[in-house]
């Protein structure tokens, strides 16, 4: 068969896809064929809002909520896609949360918190998903890092350490999946323009900046690209990467 970009008859599970990035993978997975499922901890509302946006343009979409930062949420989820949906071929890990403050400000329970939603949260999810695309020999898990996780960023010991976390676990688990024909990617993304930075001082988003080549911010559907790309066919090959989608701020 011949590969394609097409995501037809596959069902996505995207964690945080209420708002943001998690929104546009949603959006775009959909687009492109696949059923989704639309995860959110609180923001119901809104996930309602994505889940429309899907079925409206003629996709299949559900919401579900759940904290998946505990085991048990994050299996019901998945769990919930493969009863709606009949199965479970692709999982995002975009769910995350900043708490950010020099180490010497940072209250144990912000790097405690930042870790269990942004770290933890992806083993739940995949841990729960794997066992499914075991089954089917058929696979793409791709979670959503940062360019925090790769250069370090000052005032984000938690964030960075969480995100290098999520680099070093998506090259360990695609080396113990890969025979079951499933793969595992991260995105690192850079500056992209979401509600994550409201309340960043002026001259942080202005230093930012100035480590952009490209010179401007990211959109999330330019994330929402990368992601229908890696779980397509046509990225197959593709496995243990980290694909930077920064315009050029971790450029190695």
């Amino acid at each position: 068969m011949e590969a394609t970009l097409s995501l037809e008859g596959k069902v996505a599970v995207v964690t945080g896809a209420s708002r943001g990035i998690g929104r546009a993978i949603a959006v775009e997975l959909a687009k492109r064929g696949a059923a989704v499922v639309v995860n959110y901890n609180r923001s119901a509302d809104k996930a309602q809002e994505v889940v429309e946006t899907i079925r409206n343009a003629g996709g299949k979409a559900e919401a579900f909520q759940a904290d998946v930062s505990y085991f048990d949420q994050a299996k019901a989820l998945i769990d919930f896609a493969v009863k709606t949906f009949g199965g479970l071929h692709i999982l995002v890990n975009n769910a995350g949360i900043t708490r950010d403050n020099l180490i010497m400000l940072m209250k144990e329970e912000d790097w405690d918190e930042v870790i269990r939603v942004n770290l933890k949260s992806t083993f739940n999810c995949s841990k729960a998903a794997v066992r499914h695309m075991m089954r089917k020999r058929w696979g793409r898990i791709i979670n959503i890092t940062s360019v925090s996780g790769q250069i370090g960023n000052a005032g984000q010991t938690n964030y960075s350490a969480s995100k290098a976390g999520q680099i070093g676990f998506t090259k360990a688990l695609a080396r113990e999946v890969a025979s079951r024909n499933i793969t595992v990617n991260a995105i690192a993304a850079g500056y992209i323009e979401t509600d994550i930075w409201e309340g960043v001082p002026e001259d942080a988003i202005k230093s930012l900046m100035s480590m952009i080549p490209l010179g401007r911010k990211g959109e999330p559907e330019e994330i929402a690209y990368a992601v229908a790309f890696l779980a397509s066919d046509q990225a197959a090959y593709i496995t243990g990467q980290v694909l930077g989608v920064d315009g050029g701020m971790a450029m190695a």
